[in-house]
């Protein structure tokens, strides 16, 4: 069995253009977004182990919110958790699990969750 180092975000607010419906276009949505990115860690930690033997967490956040095209409608917001996965992929080739949950704050009507979790893995032949 082999070790994994998972590192999370959770709970970025950031307004993103998303939606299908006319009253959604147009203007940006806020959602709520958490990730969580699997790799495989070093095989141990010491209290002096640089940064570079992990991932800096910013990078999670940065991919959820700065990350995302300026001016770009998604009408899924299953679009954007790919956008976010493959920004992660793409910045770091340790990473092979990107999972992406994305909470539609607007629609809520009595404090309820709603949204979707997506899961990608890196594809074997895109790592290095």
């Amino acid at each position: 069995m082999n070790d994994t180092l998972i590192l999370e975000v959770a709970n970025i607010e950031t307004d993103v253009l998303t939606g299908v419906y006319s009253e959604e276009t147009g203007r940006p949505q806020p959602l709520r977004i958490s990730i969580s990115v699997a790799l495989a860690p070093d095989a141990h930690f010491t209290p002096d182990t640089p940064l570079s033997a992990s991932k800096n967490y910013m990078d999670l956040k940065f991919a959820a919110t700065r990350g995302l095209p300026v001016g770009v409608h998604f009408t899924l917001i299953e679009s954007i958790g790919d956008h976010i996965a493959e920004t992660l992929f793409l910045q770091d080739a340790r990473v092979f699990t990107v999972t992406v949950k994305i909470v539609k704050l607007a629609i809520s009507e009595a404090g309820e969750d709603i949204g979707m979790t997506l899961t990608r893995h890196r594809q074997e032949s895109a790592r290095g």
